[in-house]
């Protein structure tokens, strides 16, 4: 009787603990039941199960990458270029992705290569060489996740992320297209600086005239201030010697300065005739 009462505790132990199943955080649980799937646990925990019955497959539920193999794609302007890209992805939609990829993972894989490869492929031919060397900033990532839209739901996967490791010219074409690039970067560089010379030299042109104009307006400006100082000092004269005692001594300043004025050079002497106004203010006339 105890080694029939051992027996079965064994056996109850083995059945207890086969019926037992533990769901990780990173993972699906799927139930089978005679290859069938039954249920689906996407929580972590202890769930339990029929022994011998129904029997247990994981799945995982973290992101997952896949690396594409580097391969041919050809632009619109008929240029061959080498695409190394990767996806990330997950599965969303276990059950369904039990049931139309049979839960592989390598089955998954080969769809999402073709559905990635397509869609890069499509988005490339519609593209020039040269745009599409200058969208390997994010854009290009873009439109390929665009053409790809939600062709995976249908085997309950995700596409998260598509990018381009690698997006570069066979090696036999690299020179060439770089000189061209380079080219028509000088050229539009010679555009900017001849655009820029231009409108400097209408600035210029425009500042030149305004000086010009400000200049002419201060010497007009000067030179009715000089007359109008002439005809004051001329009025201050006329007054100061209106009367004809300072009249005559301003004509003995006048004569004297003219005088002083003619005595240049070497030469000192001043011949001058008798009826001179200057000869006759010397003589006391």
């Amino acid at each position: 009787m105890k080694k029939a009462a051992f027996i079965a505790g064994i056996l109850g132990a083995v059945i207890i603990g086969s019926s037992i199943t533990i769901t990780q955080q990173n993972e699906y649980k799927l139930i089978r039941q005679f290859g069938k799937v039954d249920r689906v646990i996407c929580e972590p925990g202890i769930s339990f199960k029929i022994p011998l019955i129904e029997r247990t497959q994981s799945l995982p539920k973290e992101t997952l990458l896949y690396d594409l193999e580097a391969s041919d794609v050809i632009t619109k302007d008929k240029k061959t270029m080498i695409s190394d890209s990767y996806v990330l992805w997950r599965i969303t939609d276990p059950l369904k992705f039990a049931q139309t990829l049979n839960s592989s993972l390598e089955n998954s894989e080969s769809r999402i290569n073709t559905a990635v490869y397509n869609a890069t492929k499509n988005v490339i031919s519609s593209l020039s060489q040269d745009r599409v060397i200058t969208s390997r900033d994010g854009e290009l990532s873009d439109m390929v996740m665009e053409a790809i839209g939600d062709n995976m739901k249908q085997y309950g996967i995700e596409l998260i992320k598509f990018e381009t490791k690698q997006l570069d010219l066979p090696d036999d074409n690299k020179a060439a297209v770089y000189e061209r690039m380079i080219s028509e970067r000088d050229n539009i560089a010679a555009t900017y600086k001849a655009e820029g010379d231009s409108e400097a030299k209408v600035i210029q042109n425009k500042t030149d005239k305004e000086v010009t104009i400000q200049i002419s307006d201060a010497k007009k400006q000067a030179e009715i201030l000089k007359a109008e100082g002439e005809q004051e000092y001329m009025k201050i004269l006329s007054q100061a010697y209106g009367e004809d005692e300072r009249s005559e001594f301003y004509s003995f300043v006048r004569s004297l300065e003219a005088l002083k004025a003619s005595m240049q050079g070497e030469n000192k002497t001043v011949i001058l005739s008798s009826d001179s106004p200057i000869a006759q203010i010397f003589e006391g006339k």
